[in-house]
């Protein structure tokens, strides 16, 4: 189906519309999380009580860019962001992150699975009294899903690789109602749809949020995700910069999502996608294994809009785990303020966690390719933080022994400042389509879409902008649920 489908069925509706009565939940708007100032000062003052992390159904009004950089207590302010000095980046251009840590679980993902669960609670499609919520994932998506599940009163089922951080899983433990974990890693996506398959068949009365290829993830980003770049760059840009595009790891293909609106506001932006080099199936059709937790491959997926794509990076994940180890050991970070990065950004390093390093990584080859200078500005995400990686540290301190000085030169020279311009691909039109039809061998052949849909996807001039229409109309769902519920 081209757009979030909206039917209304109303006797499980009113279940849905009871139980949020019973467990004191209101539903916050897309418009709500895009402007915080909306929210109602009763909510506001509610969570001035509340810890960003408890399981609160008042915290869903912090699935925002926006929220106050606090553990515990905050309200709103503007978006989380950090700019990062040509002394860390090695390239003049201005590279600015936007900042994942401080959403409840620690990663934006809980926005995503937001934006697949309320549509289908809010039409009475999905009844929480009596069904579960299914959340396939290579990682922080799961997470947020069994966290916006249990903020809902819904049960969970989480499933994800076997082979990813430890943080993840005790996490889960405590949060999901059923932890599933599937064979391999990162890039072992295909293992989840199967397992998929397997609960599909189970005979429970299930339904199944997949990332890659709900709609509502697409839409959480391009429009929550892309108005707070659009805010962060109105904020940042003098009279003579320019905006000139933002990388994404692909992954589920959410996050790149906000390249699209962000397209539609500086047409001559670019959208940068990147996977790891292990793994390279957008650059050369390839597969293997890797290590950046967070963006997983091996198939394109159904919500990527390929045609909108404009360069393909891929990223060794050595670069990746060493950085990860230069930002976060005390050798590594008096080597940074050695080599002149101020030590204010030094002390903030750990808000970039594996994929964000990846990010930032694709944005710097990205500003090297096109010789971009001191007035260019490109933008990235960090998904979550290096909290949800302690343990990768102390697992490379077994491996490879205590991070000295010598290595902390050798990674600083080699994979921040010496970043190259290889592994990039600059898509022509047909390069795009050949991203897009790699979408066949997953999506038709084996997860049951049709040979109509993958056409119409490219073909059809508003595919996505029918999509990115629908925000207004599942807000006044929402609101109107909301007004049934009787607690605003």
């Amino acid at each position: 189906m081209t757009t979030i489908d909206l039917t209304v069925e109303k006797s499980r509706r009113k279940n849905a519309i009871k139980q949020a009565r019973e467990r004191n939940i209101i539903i916050p708007t897309y418009a709500q999380m895009k402007d915080p100032s909306k929210i109602p000062a009763k909510v506001r003052d509610e969570l001035k009580k509340i810890g960003l992390w408890d399981v609160d159904p008042r915290n869903l009004f912090r699935i925002t860019w926006h929220n106050e950089p606090t553990a515990s207590g905050g309200t709103f302010g503007g978006v989380n962001y950090l700019e990062l000095p040509p002394s860390l980046t090695g390239v003049p251009a201005r590279i600015i992150v936007l900042i994942g840590k401080w959403f409840p679980t620690g990663a934006h993902k809980v926005g995503a699975a937001f934006s697949c669960l309320v549509p289908r609670l809010v039409t009475g499609q999905f009844d929480p009294t009596r069904q579960k919520a299914v959340w396939p994932s290579t990682g922080n998506y799961c997470r947020g899903g069994a966290y916006d599940s249990a903020l809902l009163g819904c049960e969970s089922i989480a499933i994800l690789p076997e082979g990813m951080s430890k943080e993840r899983f005790e996490w889960l433990s405590k949060i999901a109602g059923e932890t599933i974990k599937t064979p391999g890693s990162e890039s072992n996506v295909k293992e989840i749809f199967d397992k998929c398959k397997e609960l599909r068949a189970s005979g429970q009365d299930l339904m199944i949020f997949n990332q890659f290829e709900e709609f509502g993830n697409y839409l959480w980003h391009y429009e929550v995700t892309g108005h707070a770049m659009e805010e962060v760059l109105k904020k940042v840009m003098g009279k003579n910069d320019r905006y000139r595009g933002m990388a994404s790891a692909t992954g589920s293909a959410g996050t790149i999502a906000s390249g699209d609106y962000m397209k539609q506001v500086f047409p001559d932006s670019k959208i940068v996608a990147s996977e790891a080099l292990q793994c390279p199936t957008l650059l050369e059709n390839g597969f293997g294994s890797h290590r950046i937790e967070g963006i997983g491959d091996k198939h394109v997926p159904w919500i990527h809009n390929t045609k909108n794509t404009d360069v393909v990076v891929a990223i060794d994940d050595n670069a990746v785990v060493n950085i990860a180890r230069l930002f976060n050991e005390e050798s590594g970070r008096a080597h940074l303020v050695q080599k002149g990065v101020p030590e204010k950004v030094v002390n903030q390093l750990d808000l970039l966690g594996f994929s964000g390093i990846s990010n930032v990584l694709s944005a710097i080859k990205t500003a090297k390719y096109y010789e971009m200078g001191e007035n260019d500005i490109m933008l990235t995400v960090l998904t979550d933080s290096m909290e949800l990686y302690r343990s990768r540290i102390h697992e490379m301190h077994m491996e490879h022994g205590q991070y000295t000085e010598s290595d902390a030169a050798a990674d600083f020279a080699r994979y921040l400042h010496g970043q190259s311009t290889d592994n990039m691909l600059e898509l022509r039109y047909t390069d795009r389509r050949r991203v897009h039809n790699l979408k066949y061998y997953t999506w038709v052949e084996q997860q049951g879409k049709t040979y109509e849909e993958i056409q119409d996807m490219w073909y059809q001039p508003n595919y996505w902008t029918d999509v990115q229409k629908q925000a207004n109309e599942i807000d006044e769902l929402i609101v109107e649920f909301n007004k049934e519920v009787g607690l605003g």
